[in-house]
């Protein structure tokens, strides 16, 4: 019944665009002409008709006048603009090329729009950064990095130093949606979180979803990074690269066939385990990866795209423990023209992370992983000047392996053992539309039906009162249930699902063209959960579907947004006040064992969490000096109460802080162009401390000094704070010879501050007396690159 009801949406307002025969649309691809790599979100705009449109992930456009005689007007900043007449007598296609401002090393900007664009559309709790401004940011050993540069946003932070992924508006890591080229990536870190697995010579275009998410979108409850790789050159041949201290890259893309083909790989290694044994360091650890993607221009309605990608991380502390992860993903894409005003782009997408732990005191080798198969197809329809649909539908089925374990070698006393595989199979259909109201009010609305099946081959453990997790009275702690039986579902049998209508909406309200008053609410489900209660560097990660016992997040959030731009654009200033709350968030009981466990359910309760918060942007666009200056002022919490009334639930039932709340996040970023050969930038952070829970006291048991904990994260890590400058020195930046070339010095954490990962407590040996470790990972870091173009 919901699919014929939103079948009926879909089509019924799709009848809409029947209108007057007087109006034609003119379409088409907006490219680079020097590589026709396409522009993504140039602004092509006609003053006669005040009609203006935006050039979608394809570089595809679309604008829809009476017939008449025009100027049309196409900018994007970091290209020439166009202006020149053009006479609509018809639906008309016409492709424009786009000539870059500068042929200097740095990429090409690419960025939404001129900045009054932003002040009427419906777009909010959305950042964009151009590729040229990441550049100019300073980074851990000279490298370049985009989630870096996100967490000098408003509203995103990370729990710790050295912990992998980022938080956005006190949500999870795995509530964060994470593209690359439509494929899902479940893990972004390299090397402790020094280096992100995007490699920022390949990266076309990036875009962070805070709020305010669009119905395409699903599957997560927290944000959506959608990343675009660049096409390759399909005119000449070119190599960029660095040359690092820790790292080196290199990227190659040229013409297959010439105007009609292209392709780039690019790839980048570690040798910090080199340097380590020259230094008779027994540790190791490294990273590869490495980037493609080819495309073949059938014919002017038809293009065919294959983006891949591979990363490895391996880290042996020989004493220890021994860890490897890495992401992997295929994406064939489809992009067809049907008209001048429909649009479409179909995916074929594999994906697969998996993750291996070896512990040698323990003995044991254990290995886990995750894959997607997922079809994708969406439209774009342009029905008028005033509305553009969105619709399609998404379908992933997942294979999930909880754990593979092996003994070590012949002496671990750990048996070998598989832990049931797990599948599932989610759907979804949506629509979306954006919609011009008047001149002062615009619209994108939405809706997306989800439908998450869990499918067997698999036994299901049964348990009284279907509580895999009991309470125990006389100790007052929660207990591993046991199953009182077990049923088993065959192959792709259904063990049970879910469907969940998301509603999405957002209006912009023009003050005048400087300023803006903007709104958002949307809905979205969760199914698959990254189990895990630990951030550390080498954290464990199991993802799980949803079940019977693990049910899916349901998330509502609202935001209301003021928007400013000052002196013609060269300043401008964003505010945003946000409430978010999630349904079913999973929460461990006290002492929880994740490693090897055959049934996850039994040490996880399911609660709820909320977040809310203040933030604030404010840009200089413009001049020799260009940065922004960011806070956030926020609350992330949870609870999980008792599921009657003699239990106490986790912390009493009461909300405690999230393991990622941070009160107050302060981020200033500048980068300085003081000449052309020189140019600098600069980057400082303060973080409130991360919650954290302290001993209270401590007792002793058969000779054991054992800590006794209170309640949970009612105590605070020391505040994160440090300071990051960089300076890019360019020895010819007038030169016309096609070999160019620039070194890039960063310090990171200049004064040093040892920000705290995590405090030990223990009891010091010569007075008897407990004291506090504070545990950190990076200190003053310098480095040193230097970057080619040929």
């Amino acid at each position: 019944m919901r699919y014929k009801i939103l079948y009926t949406l879909l089509f019924t307002t799709i009848s809409f665009g029947a209108y007057s025969q007087e109006k034609v649309t003119l379409s088409g691809t907006i490219t680079m002409k020097a590589n026709t790599e396409t522009v993504i979100g140039a602004s092509i705009f006609i003053p006669e008709a005040k009609v203006s449109a935006i050039s979608n992930a394809y570089g595809f456009y679309a604008v829809t006048v009476p017939k008449g005689e025009y100027t049309i007007v196409i900018s994007c900043i970091g290209f020439e603009s166009i202006e020149e007449p053009i006479s609509l007598k018809q639906n008309t296609r016409r492709n424009f090329s786009m000539s870059e401002k500068s042929k200097t090393l740095d990429e090409v900007v690419i960025r939404h729009n001129k900045a009054a664009s932003n002040i009427r559309t419906p777009e909010m709790s959305v950042n964009k950064l151009s590729i040229s401004t990441i550049k100019k940011m300073p980074a851990v050993m000279g490298e370049v990095d985009i989630l870096k540069a996100i967490l000098q946003l408003p509203g995103v932070s990370t729990s710790q130093e050295g912990a992998t992924g980022f938080n956005v508006r006190g949500g999870s890591v795995d509530g964060n949606l994470i593209l690359l080229d439509e494929a899902v990536v479940y893990n972004t870190s390299h090397l402790f979180g020094f280096f992100s697995v995007f490699n920022a010579d390949v990266i076309k275009v990036m875009k962070l979803y805070k709020g305010g998410i669009p119905a395409t979108f699903g599957g997560r409850t927290s944000s959506v990074l959608d990343i675009y790789q660049k096409e390759g050159n399909n005119q000449e041949y070119h190599l960029t690269g660095g040359i690092g201290a820790i790292s080196s890259r290199l990227l190659a893309e040229g013409p297959i066939v010439k105007d009609k083909s292209s392709f780039v790989i690019a790839g980048r290694t570690s040798y910090a385990h080199l340097l380590m044994k020259l230094a008779d360091n027994p540790n190791s650890v490294s990273f590869y990866d490495l980037n493609a993607k080819l495309n073949y221009t059938l014919n002017d309605n038809n293009r065919i795209f294959l983006s891949a990608y591979f990363g490895k991380d391996k880290m042996d502390f020989s004493n220890f423990f021994n860890n490897t992860y890495g992401n992997a993903f295929f994406n064939l894409r489809w992009n067809h023209i049907f008209s001048e005003k429909r649009f479409s782009n179909a995916s074929f997408i594999y994906s697969k992370y998996d993750y291996g732990l070896k512990i040698k005191y323990v003995g044991i080798d254990w290995a886990s992983d995750i894959r997607n198969y997922n079809f994708k197809y969406n439209f774009n329809h342009h029905l008028s000047d005033k509305l553009v649909l969105n619709y399609g539908l998404n379908s992933i089925y997942y294979q999930f392996n909880p754990g593979t374990i092996k003994p070590m070698d012949e002496k671990s006393p750990i048996n070998a053992d598989q832990i049931e595989k797990k599948y599932a199979w989610e759907n979804a259909l949506y629509i979306s539309a954006e919609q011009k109201i008047t001149d002062k009010i615009s619209l994108n609305y939405g809706l997306r039906y989800s439908y998450f099946q869990r499918l067997g081959e698999q036994q299901v453990n049964n348990y009284a009162h279907n509580q895999a997790v009991i309470f125990n009275p006389q100790l007052q702690i929660y207990e591993e249930g046991t199953p009182m039986s077990t049923t088993y579902y065959g192959k792709n049998k259904k063990i049970i699902d879910f469907g969940n209508l998301e509603p999405r909406l957002a209006v912009s309200y023009s003050i005048n063209d400087d300023q803006s008053l903007k709104a958002s609410y949307n809905r979205m489900s969760q199914y698959i959960h990254l189990i895990s209660n630990t951030a550390s560097v080498s954290p464990l990660d199991i993802w799980a579907p949803s079940d019977q016992y693990l049910q899916p997040e349901i998330l509502d959030q609202v935001a209301l947004g003021y928007f400013r731009n000052f002196s013609q654009g060269r300043y401008s200033l964003e505010t945003e006040v946000f409430y978010k709350k999630i349904k079913n968030k999973a929460d461990y009981i006290d002492g929880a064992e994740l490693i090897a466990h055959k049934a996850i359910e039994q040490v996880l309760l399911n609660g709820e969490a909320r977040a809310y918060g203040l933030e604030l942007m404010l840009k200089k666009n413009t001049g020799k000096l260009t940065g922004w200056l960011s806070y956030t002022l926020s609350r992330a919490e949870q609870r999980t109460p008792g599921r009657n009334a003699t239990e106490p639930g986790i912390n009493n039932g009461q909300w405690y802080r999230a393991n990622y709340d941070k009160t107050h996040n302060l981020s200033l970023t500048g980068a300085y162009q003081l000449t052309k050969k020189w140019s600098f930038g600069g980057a400082f952070t303060y973080q409130t401390g991360k919650a954290a829970t302290y001993p209270i006291g401590k007792y002793e048991y058969q000779g054991i000094t054992i800590a006794n904990y209170g309640e949970r994260n009612i105590n605070s890590l020391p505040a994160y704070h440090h300071l990051d400058v960089s300076a890019t020195f360019t020895p010819k930046p007038y030169s016309k010879k096609r070999w160019k070339g620039e070194w890039v010095f960063s310090i990171y954490n200049v004064y040093a501050r040892n920000n705290a990962a995590s405090l030990m407590f223990e009891q010091n040996r010569e007075t008897g007396l407990s004291e506090a470790k504070r545990i950190s990972i990076f200190g003053i870091i310098p480095g040193v690159t230097y970057n080619f173009k040929f």
